[in-house]
């Protein structure tokens, strides 16, 4: 996290731990605000590995899951990076930037995987004309939701892409486009604070759970250490988002991604759903094993990411045997645990 922007947050109140802004000292009251009003979050537990270079976008179309040709001054992408078997890596935001920001491309995932993922994508450059860096702390990155999300931005950084993962590259800010109330706003240091005290008179600040929780209702799957390795694209719906080609070329996994495309049906999906802990168990996890009873003893998904609910308990996004969520009811960590609730997400699934 750049160390100037941390003093600034900190001197508005913000509580950060290890890069991560937790709350201004009223979580439960920063989420409730997240679902009813307009919020404004820093992205900084997010890592930057930016690649730039004549030969980047071929290098990015051979390595990534999701179509690279289709990211443009104007269009961002989600995607994934698998391992030799099709396993997910990393799952990543995508986008291309302007000369006067560096040029190149910028992939956006958790800061905990960035300079993992960074050294495997440079074992593969041989002699590509291509260089990766880490700019987490050269861009400073702001989420803004609410249904006066629009509105906010529109006020204080003018235009605003018009269409779901569109990208303005401003004077004052690159504004990326979410969803329809949502938006990512990528910003330089020494103009962020402005910006900050302008989105802030009419939004209110919350912590990075806030955000996560957003992401979890978007249906959004993002990868961490807790789950890298253990889900091929189709699981975690990365196709259902625009974060797989199948009309691409090679790239590592791709032929496991397209055998499971196109050989029958996915056994694996991931859902969104709610589970309520006892008062006396730990927080629900990323990497948390669910079971059902018609597989008795064997576990049957995992959940992907997690997040307090305003509504109580945790709302996660789980990968889980579709069958068993067809027949039986899903249990958290084990077959005495409490069950899930699966809500519909916020897309269809083929």
């Amino acid at each position: 996290m750049n160390l100037i922007w941390q003093a600034y947050l900190r001197n508005r109140g913000a509580i950060i731990q290890d890069g991560r802004v937790v709350d201004y000292g009223h979580n439960a009251a920063e989420l409730e605000s997240t679902r009813s009003a307009t919020v404004v979050s820093d992205l900084s537990h997010f890592g930057l590995i930016q690649f730039s270079g004549e030969d980047a976008q071929s290098f990015l179309q051979g390595q990534l899951s999701c179509d690279v040709n289709q990211v443009n001054a104007s269009a961002a992408l989600y995607g994934g990076y698998c391992n030799p078997k099709g396993r997910l890596l990393a799952s990543f935001l995508i986008w291309s930037q302007s000369s006067s920001n560096g040029g190149g491309y910028v992939m956006q995932l958790p800061a905990e995987l960035g300079p993992g993922i960074q050294k495997r994508l440079a074992m593969y450059v041989l002699r590509a004309k291509v260089k990766l860096g880490d700019t987490s702390d050269i861009q400073i990155r702001l989420g803004v939701a609410g249904d006066d999300a629009e509105a906010l931005v529109r006020k204080n950084l003018g235009q605003i892409p018009a269409s779901r993962l569109g990208v303005i590259q401003g004077e004052s800010a690159s504004i990326i486009r979410l969803a329809q109330n949502r938006f990512e706003l990528v910003v330089a240091p020494e103009k962020a604070p402005a910006i900050w005290e302008g989105l802030s008179k009419d939004a209110i600040p919350v912590g990075a759970s806030c955000w996560d929780w957003l992401e979890i209702k978007a249906g959004i799957p993002i990868i961490t250490p807790a789950t890298q390795e253990q889900f091929v694209p189709q699981m975690a719906n990365l196709e259902a988002i625009g974060g797989v080609s199948f009309q691409k070329g090679c790239y590592p996994g791709q032929e496991i991604v397209a055998r499971s495309q196109y050989l029958g049906k996915i056994k694996r999906r991931m859902y969104l759903a709610n589970i309520r802990p006892r008062v006396s168990e730990n927080p629900v996890e990323a990497g948390d094993e669910l079971f059902g009873a018609d597989m008795g003893e064997q576990s049957i998904g995992m959940v992907v990411n997690a997040s307090p609910s305003p509504d109580g308990g945790f709302d996660v996004l789980a990968v889980i045997q579709t069958s068993s969520v067809e027949a039986a009811v899903v249990h958290w960590k084990s077959l005495a645990g409490p069950s899930l609730e699966v809500t519909p997400l916020p897309y269809p699934l083929s």
